[in-house]
């Protein structure tokens, strides 16, 4: 049997992802990171309960290179989940489906996460 007229299935080193699914997968990673992230506000919180002394401990981890990076990524996290969440509100209402708009909206989720957490930290600083 000849399989040399049969079409190749795509695969990652010829295939680009549509934005789309991306954001998609992007949306599934965050929800994973924030929830990672809620166990260390509960942390956070018991460590606040605890005392001074506890606490600074923890504040001392958090304002290492590697907590201010997990800091960041988390409220990144929230706000591209948030901005997502939104949009696919959106969808829910049946509008901005078409391959166009959704990938204009996907595009936008983007940016908006990235312009809301620049904010959040610059205003937090």
């Amino acid at each position: 049997m000849n399989n040399n007229d049969r079409p190749l299935s795509p695969h990652l080193s010829i295939y680009r992802w549509p934005i789309t699914m991306a954001t998609s997968i992007l949306h599934r990673a965050t929800g994973v990171a924030m929830a990672i992230g809620f166990i260390v506000l509960v942390g956070w919180l018991f460590d606040a309960a605890s005392g001074p002394v506890v606490y600074n401990k923890f504040l001392a981890a958090m304002d290492t290179t590697i907590g201010c990076v997990l800091l960041v990524g988390w409220s990144y996290a929230f706000f591209y989940h948030l901005s997502n969440g939104i949009r696919h509100l959106v969808w829910d209402t049946g509008r901005g489906l078409e391959k166009e708009q959704a990938t204009a909206s996907a595009w936008f989720v983007i940016v908006t996460s990235v312009v809301l957490t620049a904010a959040f930290w610059w205003v937090a600083s």
